[in-house]
């Protein structure tokens, strides 16, 4: 029996939603649901889904929903499903709140039911590369920039952008966060659209993290230094290095190393494949809802020391 499932906001990231989902193996797309009645018809007619103007709409329908709403709605869309045993996938940030979050993540729980948080990066073919690379990182080098958008004003940058970035490093570091610095100034909007954070794990391990909408040129890299080795990827591209000290006795120490074999893949496919999964077969996802609080948490505490600055 098939998986019956609805997207549930099918704008920008939403409509991918619908077009992967609705050529997934062992997935019937029952619906897709946004209040642009315009876009719901055409986004539904596109991939043989049936229309809908509002989340109640689906109802005892589906037996899982992705929910790609602005974030302000997030807690509102996915709470009744979650309640209802209906698995979710909610997109990051997972919530505006700590509040909101541990909401959704308690009724999962009551409801014993799966509930997934769409940080797409950690699907991305090379970070599952770089993962098998990475020993003991001890210095990490973050730079997401993009360029202003039209989309995803209503939250900064850090929930925007560096969330991505916090959720992979956060996965990467076997340590928790112990102090935190952070600068960030709004420039186009009223709300902070470039901002850099310093992460200092207890194990030792530094993080710092650069997130900005508005810039040229669209950068995504992390780079990882590590006891005689040096592992870098490109998200977009995505492209992994890696380098290592060689020692041989008798001669001078020299690097070596180059480009690591990766085959490319659509991360958000993998995203919705791994959630698709875990709902049929009632595991966990690979990133759960405590995955997701977990970067909500840091994210906030690195707004908080930004807006206590401005």
């Amino acid at each position: 029996m098939k998986l019956r499932v609805a997207v549930i906001g099918v704008g920008h990231l939403g409509r991918h939603h619908a077009r992967i989902l609705g050529a997934l193996p062992g997935v019937e797309l029952v619906a897709v649901v946004d209040t642009n009645r315009t876009r719901a018809d055409e986004i539904a007619a596109a991939h043989g889904a049936r229309a809908a103007y509002d989340a109640c709409e689906v109802m005892g329908q589906v037996d899982a929903v992705t929910v790609a709403v602005p974030t302000e709605r997030h807690c509102d869309v996915a709470l009744p499903f979650l309640q209802a045993g209906v698995a979710v996938l909610v997109e990051k940030p997972m919530a505006r709140s700590l509040g909101e979050a541990d909401a959704m993540i308690a009724a999962a729980a009551k409801a014993d039911v799966i509930f997934a948080v769409g940080h797409t990066e950690r699907f991305n073919p090379a970070v599952a590369v770089a993962r098998r690379l990475l020993t003991d990182p001890r210095f990490i080098e973050v730079h997401r920039l993009g360029t202003f958008p039209e989309r995803s004003l209503d939250i900064d940058v850090v929930f925007d952008l560096m969330i991505h970035d916090l959720d992979v490093v956060l996965s990467l570091v076997p340590s928790e966060v112990e102090a935190i610095e952070a600068v960030g100034v709004p420039v186009l909007t009223g709300r902070v659209d470039i901002a850099n954070a310093r992460l200092r794990f207890a194990n030792g391990c530094i993080a710092n993290l650069t997130a900005s909408r508005i810039s040229r040129d669209r950068v995504r890299k992390i780079r990882f230094f590590q006891p005689a080795a040096y592992v870098s990827i490109d998200y977009a591209a995505q492209k992994v290095e890696m380098y290592r000290l060689q020692k041989t006795a008798g001669a001078a120490p020299a690097i070596e190393g180059g480009d690591v074999d990766v085959v490319g893949a659509e991360p958000l496919g993998g995203e919705l494949a791994d959630f698709v999964d875990a709902a049929t077969s009632r595991r966990a996802p690979l990133v759960t809802g405590a995955d997701g609080r977990r970067a909500l948490v840091v994210a906030k505490q690195i707004t908080d020391k930004i807006n206590s600055q401005m």
